[in-house]
């Protein structure tokens, strides 16, 4: 019989292999996004991460171009303007990630409707709360159904409207946008900024929504915890507020080479054993658990995933 140490000793081996993956992601992105022409961005994630910076920085020269005096609505952007702006944006490590996060869960939204007929709109368990008799959860929940109707479409055109961005990323985006503008009237760039920011409201976002109807769920969120239920982007939402672990992780938990930590993820928001074992095999039918994991605790897995954060947080410092 396996013992837990040597179990711990394996995930923790695993975990550490997993976060020297993500840690690579960044730049070999940043490589590949900064290219022109190469082959290697045939790859339809990278594509779509393009795509979706170009969207942004085209979004934003457009608003500052109807914050000019003379505005002409159609007028649009010039293309080698959007692309250097892109290009700023790339160099941003919280956007980068966050772009590939989006890329990544489309991907996988996908993959589960080919492969469990797990509609990436609709899934099983939002049909259940939009049929709540609880009003507010319904309401959210019709609301979270439209918002992920459209960034499924949104992904299809590699777009990401400036208003589905979270609060850091906005500002991180704006902050970017007036250093490469900052040869343009200040009046040009306040009456743009300003429009931007009215136009974004955090809590009627996709990921806002997200994030409500999980709170809203209360004691009943351990049924968002299965993602052929939930759906990749409602369980994204429900693991992350289970474990206190950025959204972004929970996605990226579910790529291939990751399995420990999305092992862990799940052992530590309270998931038995043996579902976890059936979440494994639903998107990595090849993988399996080790031998002793049934004796690893929701404690012990938790503390496993934040010694591997706090390790992670410390490098990129050093």
């Amino acid at each position: 019989m396996t013992s837990p140490s040597h179990v711990e000793a394996i995930l923790r081996q695993e975990l550490a292999r997993g976060d020297v993956a993500l840690a690579g992601v960044a730049p070999v992105l940043t490589h590949l996004l900064a290219g022109t022409g190469q082959s290697l961005v045939s790859d339809s994630i990278v594509a779509h991460m393009r795509g979706m910076l170009g969207n942004i920085a085209e979004q934003m020269l457009q608003a500052q171009l109807e914050g000019s005096d003379n505005a002409h609505r159609s007028v649009r952007a010039e293309p080698a303007q959007v692309d250097a702006l892109s290009q700023r944006l790339v160099g941003s490590t919280i956007v980068l990630s966050h772009v590939y996060a989006l890329s990544v869960e489309a991907h996988f939204a996908n993959t589960l409707e080919e492969t469990a007929s797990i509609d990436p709109v609709l899934s099983p368990l939002l049909q259940e709360l939009i049929a709540s008799e609880q009003e507010e959860t319904a309401e959210i929940a019709m609301a979270a159904m439209a918002a992920q109707a459209r960034f499924m479409q949104a992904q299809r055109r590699m777009n990401l409207p400036l208003a589905e961005l979270p609060s850091e990323l906005f500002h991180q985006v704006l902050s970017i946008w007036r250093r490469f503008s900052s040869d343009v009237a200040p009046d040009v760039l306040s009456r743009a900024e300003a429009a931007m920011r009215d136009r974004h409201k955090e809590a009627s976002s996709r990921l806002g929504l997200l994030g409500r109807l999980v709170s809203s769920m209360k004691g009943a969120v351990h049924a968002a915890l299965s993602i052929d239920h939930a759906g990749i982007s409602l369980f994204a939402s429900a693991i992350s507020s289970a474990t206190r672990q950025p959204r972004e992780l929970a996605v990226l938990a579910c790529h291939e080479g990751q399995i420990a930590r999305l092992a862990l993820t799940l052992r530590g928001a309270g998931v038995k054993p043996q579902e976890v074992a059936r979440q494994i095999a639903l998107i990595h039918p090849e993988m399996t658990l080790p031998e002793g994991f049934e004796e690893l605790s929701e404690r012990q897995a938790l503390s496993m995933l934040g010694s591997a954060r706090g390790a992670s947080q410390s490098a990129r410092q050093a």
